[in-house]
């Protein structure tokens, strides 16, 4: 699993703990819904921009969203 994939599963698992949709953190973080799931799905190298806004929307450190658990 690369990087992009840990990080959409990450992501999908921070939004599911604060029961939110995809359309939810979609308005959150001021990103689109299919933006959003693409992420999820580890289909998209995202930006640290939106990293951080993805992360500012689930109230976790970017950090949480990158950290190699493995």
């Amino acid at each position: 699993m690369d990087i992009t994939e840990k990080f959409g599963k990450k992501v999908r698992y921070f939004r599911k703990i604060r029961n939110l949709s995809q359309d939810e953190l979609a308005e959150l973080s001021d990103l689109h819904r299919t933006y959003i799931g693409s992420v999820e799905r580890g289909e998209r190298n995202i930006t640290l921009l939106n990293a951080n806004k993805i992360a500012n929307a689930l109230s976790v450190h970017l950090t949480d969203l990158v950290a190699d658990d493995d």
